[in-house]
């Protein structure tokens, strides 16, 4: 071992005092006054000692009214916003709009009892809680969570709920109906009758008539009375003389995407995603369209797994914001830089960032390609240009078979509903000449059109086999409105889908083709080059998108049996699904040789289109993924507009083929414990499964239909059978 010398040791030490120094130069060196530190404002100081105490919140805001949203799209808090709203309107009445997620319930037995909770609640999946809900959900239905009061008891809490579902899936309203049932059974007093809106049908309409009933209710329980509010906006919007052009949002949907700074990229900040392929899937030259497109998610910190979605966040058609813009008398000034505060922030948020420009707002922002609500329409009745137009407005408010015959079943958006009420045309190309406008405030509009939102579709790939792109699958939707006196039947386009359509059409130097659409203001042309043409580099275009997570999974054990039925894009999340076990296949077969197979258990896809030689969904791969599955795979088609037909000439579905096959199915879920997976259509073709697998199950276990449903319950209890279905 060396010595050390003197020499070494002195430099050593000297070392040692300089780091002393430097580590406690602070102490050393600061004079013996103290540094002033800042000081972070006391919460306690602003009456938020705890900010997950909405009883604080509602008495320092001295507000009567908490309301409660369960929402997983958007759709439940914006019905929370509108409670709110007419609360104010009405009675002059104050609420406190609360995401369940960011509050505790152990003081829910303190609410006041001059106030009153409010609960609007989605169901979501198979009767569960949206994910901002399922604490909530889990408090209210475990007896052993104890309020302040020592006890699971809400005695006395005057309570109300309206529920947001859809009657074609099983599980109807079933949130809204386990918190009133709960709430009830714990003593609280519900106000008025529980609403339940049906998105399948009318949410809209049935939200109407609910709350047109439950305000005299409410009134009584609250000792209120109509009239003590005041119609006052929520937001003020201000023109901007001068600002940074650089700080102005043009369509960036996050302050990283306008600064174009790095982050992690999710509903609040999508990634504009680089499109590699984009094709059709239909025969060319059919009247249908389905795009296949496949978006770059390399270097982005994306990951996803089979099963997933992703959420594509389209615009507005050019047609629509022309529309708007000319009918608002905003066209002139359509690229005039614009702020919106809110009045109210605890009522109503501003639903996109800001400063933005009139154009931005109604292209990117807010969702004006939907059909026009009834509600909205007699706020705006007051702005008409004539007294024939305000009349006309005021006819489809109060008039909701007028209004379901004309704006419903036209298929209206609110720039035409505005262009019929002024006597304008709505067949030709919105222009300032031929749209009269109206004098409409544009904080109404901000308040009265919902935010657009993203659209979400199944990932038809494995990370296993594509691990830096996400695949899309999506038909293109296309249909005709029903003509009334008034405007004649007309092309109807999908916002997303249309989206994805013209971006495929872009990317591959395409043009649109004339069965599409006969006039050319029914085709829908898109700004996709994105604001500051950011979402084009040379020829590639970008598409902004996250990743939503699914509990859609395959079993992680291959020996089980798997079910899948996907008729149409049904098929989507399948091809993924097929994908994950090629690839667990091929490391398989690498490692343990060619009969490393064997003791997987059978996988079946029940599959079903119009034609074979029409719309059969990526009809040139399946031979592939059956030859790599060593007969592990097996697929069953059916064309419903071709032979084979059945013996009294009715067409052949997928519920017909797997009834059929009913053998190998019973064999597979009694004996080899599979697992199903349906995707696809609600109304009709997931029931109708659901319904032959009963039977199925029922046959086979020597009982009746009813005991083979009992079977499905339990299959669904124990996710054994999952849907991912849609209406």
């Amino acid at each position: 071992m060396a010595v050390a010398s003197s020499s070494d040791v002195a430099i050593l030490a000297l070392g040692v005092v300089l780091a002393a120094a430097y580590l406690f130069r602070d102490s050393i060196f600061s004079s013996s006054t103290p540094k002033a530190v800042p000081v972070a404002p006391s919460k306690l100081a602003n009456g938020h000692g705890n900010p997950r105490d909405f009883i604080a919140k509602m008495k320092e805001g001295k507000k009567r009214l908490i309301i409660f949203y369960g929402s997983q799209t958007g759709t439940a808090e914006e019905y929370a916003i509108r409670i709110a709203k007419e609360a104010k309107t009405k009675f002059g009445l104050t609420s406190l709009v609360c995401d369940p997620e960011e509050y505790d319930f152990e003081n829910l037995d303190q609410v006041p009892e001059d106030s009153c909770v409010i609960f609007v609640m989605a169901t979501y999946g198979e009767g569960e809680p949206t994910d901002n809900a399922v604490q909530l959900m889990e408090n209210l239905t475990d007896s052993a969570f104890e309020f302040s009061n020592g006890q699971h008891g809400l005695e006395g809490l005057k309570y109300v709920v309206f529920g947001l579902g859809n009657r074609t899936y099983e599980h109807y309203n079933a949130i809204a109906r386990q918190v009133d049932d709960e709430l009830t059974k714990m003593g609280a007093v519900r106000i008025g009758e529980r609403g339940e809106g049906d998105d399948d049908k009318s949410m809209e309409e049935d939200y109407l008539e609910w709350k047109d009933n439950f305000w005299p209710a409410f009134a009584e329980a609250l000792g209120v009375e109509e009239g003590q509010g005041g119609d006052t906006p929520d937001f003020a919007v201000t023109e901007l003389e001068s600002h940074p052009p650089e700080k102005v949002y043009l369509g960036e949907l996050s302050a990283r995407a306008l600064t174009k700074t790095k982050g992690i990229h999710d509903a609040k900040n999508p990634y504009a995603s680089p499109v590699k392929i984009s094709r059709e899937l239909f025969q060319v030259g059919g009247d249908r369209n389905c795009v296949h497109v496949e978006l770059d998610i390399e270097g982005s910190g994306i990951t996803y797994q089979h099963g997933d979605h992703v959420g594509v966040w389209p615009l507005n058609p050019d047609v629509e914001v022309d529309r708007l813009l000319c009918a608002l008398g905003l066209y002139s000034k359509k690229d005039t830089v614009i702020n919106v505060d809110s009045l109210d922030p605890a009522l109503a948020k501003v639903p996109f960032p800001v400063p933005s420009t009139y154009i931005s707002v109604l292209r990117h922002y807010i969702d004006i390609s939907a059909v026009a609500g009834r509600q909205i329409l007699g706020v705006l009745a007051k702005f008409a240009p004539s007294p024939e137009a305000d009349a006309f407005m005021r006819n489809l408010t109060s008039n909701k078979d007028e209004y379901a015959a004309v704006v419903t079943n036209g298929c209206l958006k609110l720039g035409e509903v505005l262009q019929v009420a002024a006597g304008n045309d709505i067949n030709v190309h919105p222009t300032p000449q031929n749209t009269t406008a109206w004098a409409i405030p544009f904080d109404i509009i901000i308040s009265s059109i919902p935010r657009l939102q993203p659209r979400y579709y199944s990932i038809s790939s494995s990370p296993k086999l594509n691990p830096t792109s996400v695949h899309v699958t999506a038909v293109v939707l296309k249909y005709e409105s029903i003509a009334n006196k008034l405007v004649t039947s007309r092309w109807v386009h999908g916002v997303g889908s249309n989206f994805l359509l013209n971006i495929k059409h872009a990317a591959n130097g395409e043009t649109a083709d004339a069965s599409e659409g006969i006039e050319h203001v029914s085709l829908p042309a898109y700004a996709i080059e994105g604001p500051r043409g950011a979402h084009k580099a040379e020829d590639v275009y970008k598409i902004p998108v996250h990743v939503r997570r699914s509990t859609f999974r395959l079993p992680t054990n291959p020996k089980s049996p798997v079910i899948m039925v996907g008729p149409g894009t049904g098929v989507a999340p399948f091809r993924g699904f097929i994908q994950e076990r090629v690839a667990l296949a091929r490391r398989t077969l690498e490692k343990n040789g060619d009969d490393a197979l064997a003791d997987w258990g059978q996988i079946s896809l029940f599959y079903g289109c119009r034609k074979s030689t029409e719309d059969f969904l990526y009809k040139d791969e399946w031979p592939q993924y059956t030859a790599e599955l060593k007969g592990k795979f097996t697929m069953h088609c059916a064309f419903s507009r071709e032979p084979p037909y059945k013996p009294d000439g009715g067409k052949i579905y997928v519920q017909d083929l797997i009834w059929d096959d009913r053998k190998n199915i019973a064999d597979a879920i009694l004996n080899g414990k599979g697992y199903v997976y349906i995707c696809g259509d609600a109304k009709a073709m997931s029931k109708a499964v659901e319904e032959v697998l009963a039977r199925i199950l029922g046959e086979a276990k020597g009982g009746s239909e009813a005991e083979g449903a009992a079977e499905i319950k339990l299959m669904k209890e124990r996710s054994r059978l999952m849907l991912d279905v849609w209406s």
